[in-house]
């Protein structure tokens, strides 16, 4: 049975939504399941930009379970979209000959060479669908070539053919207005995002055919070379004798609409029509579709003739990547759920999403950003944990480390992530050297197995891995640097001495923290133990050139990874070898 965790206090966005949901949800359908939904186009690699358009209701279901309410979450997969063009670096994928399809629904489109898949659809599906099973994302799925070529949309179609008029008015009026100047984001939209909303059915698909025999809100897939360069050219209400002719390839017919289950309605009739036949209460929708004119703001009306409402709809902000240059060159530059999962834990990624209200923008870090986000991710954990996080902080952070299901699997462990980058990047994939050095951390109680920092510590190794360039990974030392040690002044070569006679007392993360600190106080008369606020600005100073000397000789330049990391990791022995002792 799952478990119905406790509601979080109404402090959040998150809250805030599921209260209004609640009571449309009770107004328009009382008595029945809570409906969200979202939509995905596995057009392509499913981005960290398109994730928002799943965390976004997921949250906000999720606090609607915890309050004992059922609920479902829809996801729709847009898989009976069209093929718009083939997007760059995708492995097994030749663009001229994939150029073929397109036009093509994507689940008719052939997977990349190499994948398990059937067709393209599904071998994009299946990356999202795995990760959005460890981010703990609960929804059914549905899929809009089941949906319209097993005749479920049947009678919507045949409803939007015989309104087609109305339909048409409507679009007309915005079709009539010039198209209103962009607002300025509050930062520079991604390019990644761009491209990907381009390739979204979305944004792809216009108002439906108009020609002499009039406006279609439906076009048909080719019976011959399957693609929907399509054009109705006669429909008949009475008997739904259809014809159309194809531009692609000449080839045309005559259908009965009652009986014929390959094609679709076009965009902006296709989603209010959805709304209406999945009784959709909340569904947002990024900036892109939520401007004037947009789908968002036609589907309002044309949902009516459905017999539906619009849903509650809150637009959602961009998502910026940072340090994602490397992938760039192999991937596009659209860096996908999967991307993210490597390198950081489930909880940090759902955090991320739930701490900003969906008009927030904010950034996902692959660069050195990380181990801040994970150092301020390790205070909010502690400040849950004695009771000082502020409500909105810790709301978010209940929502990030469980669902109403339970709570997601956890580090056992979860030391720094900072720390465990280090040790993986100094230790280069050597296990025992990696626990070794993690056990030396805390005396008092030893890590006793790499398994109690997992999977923490193989998202930060991943992350060293991939992401930071050769040039900036940390190679220790063979031999002293003799030309160095000899050069010293006599200020410097005390410094050393000071520190290598403190090592063994201070074989800690803890105690090597508070030696390296210390020398430079207690050289300058002071005491170890001494804080900011007692010392001279020049301390810093001292500090700095301090640490400075320590990262040449230790790994020649003038930085790496914390010094008390670094020390443990290099071990007693060779740092006092290093060191000139």
């Amino acid at each position: 049975m799952p478990i119905v965790a406790q509601s979080t206090e109404t402090t959040d966005w998150v809250s805030r939504f599921a209260d209004e949901v609640i009571e449309e949800s009770e107004r328009r359908a009382p008595g029945k399941p809570v409906v969200v939904a979202s939509g995905l186009s596995p057009s392509g690699p499913i981005h960290l930009g398109n994730l928002r358009e799943v965390m976004t209701p997921h949250l906000v279901a999720d606090e609607i379970r915890r309050r004992g309410h059922q609920v479902r979450h829809l996801i729709s997969w847009d898989d009976y979209d069209r093929y718009r063009k083939v997007p760059k670096g995708i492995a097994g994928v030749d663009e001229e000959a994939w150029a073929e399809h397109i036009g093509k629904p994507l689940t008719s489109v052939p997977a990349p060479k190499g994948s398990a898949h059937p067709n393209w659809a599904e071998h994009f599906k299946a990356a999202m669908t795995e990760s959005l099973a460890e981010l703990g994302v609960e929804f059914d799925g549905i899929s809009q070539t089941e949906q319209y070529t097993s005749g479920v949309y049947r009678e919507q179609i045949l409803h939007a053919m015989r309104h087609r008029g109305d339909i048409d008015a409507i679009l007309d009026q915005y079709r009539t207005k010039k198209t209103p100047a962009k607002k300025q984001q509050q930062k520079p939209v991604d390019e990644a995002e761009l491209e990907a909303a381009e390739g979204s059915g979305a944004a792809a698909e216009d108002d439906g055919s108009s020609g002499s025999a009039g406006y279609f809100p439906y076009k048909p897939y080719c019976g011959n070379c399957e693609k929907d360069l399509t054009t109705v050219t006669s429909y008949d209400d009475d008997s739904t004798e259809l014809t159309y002719a194809c531009t692609a390839c000449g080839f045309s017919e005559t259908v009965r609409l009652n009986e014929f289950n390959r094609g679709k309605l076009v965009w902006k009739v296709d989603w209010p029509m959805r709304w209406a036949h999945e009784g959709v209460i909340f569904e947002p929708s990024g900036v892109d579709h939520s401007s004037p004119g947009s789908s968002f703001q036609v589907g309002g009306q044309i949902v009516g003739i459905f017999g539906g409402k619009q849903p509650i709809g809150p637009m959602y902000a961009f998502v910026g990547i940072s340090g994602m240059a490397k992938m760039s060159s192999s991937r596009g530059g659209v860096p996908t759920p999967a991307d993210a999962l490597k390198i950081m834990e489930p909880q940090l990624l759902r955090w991320l999403y739930a701490r900003r209200r969906p008009n927030q923008s904010f950034k996902i870090a692959f660069d050195q950003e990380i181990q801040r986000l994970y150092d301020e991710w390790d205070r909010l954990d502690a400040k849950v944990a004695d009771g000082s996080a502020l409500p909105a902080d810790a709301a978010a952070h209940a929502r990030a480390v469980r669902t109403a299901s339970g709570e997601l699997p956890r580090t056992p462990r979860p030391l720094p992530y900072r720390t465990l980058a280090s040790v993986a990047d100094i230790t280069a994939g050597h296990e025992d050297q990696a626990l070794r050095i993690l056990s030396e951390l805390d005396p008092a109680d030893p890590l006793a197995s790499l398994d109690e920092a997992r999977p923490r510590y193989d998202k930060a190794e991943a992350w060293i891995n991939t992401h930071v360039p050769a040039d900036q990974r940390t190679i220790v030392r063979r031999e002293p640097d003799a030309e160095l040690l000899k050069s010293l002044d006599e200020q410097a070569r005390q410094s050393l001495r000071l520190l290598l006679d403190g090592l063994a007392d201070h074989w800690s993360l803890d105690g090597l923290t508070h030696l390296v600190y210390g020398v430079p106080k207690v050289q300058a008369g002071f005491s170890a133990d001494a804080t900011p606020k007692e010392l001279p600005p020049e301390i810093k100073t001292a500090q700095r050139s301090f640490f400075a000397l320590l990262y040449h000789l230790l790994v020649g330049r003038d930085t790496g990874p914390r010094l008390p990391t670094l020390l443990l990791a290099v071990g007693q022995d060779r740092v006092r070898s290093l060191l000139g002792e």
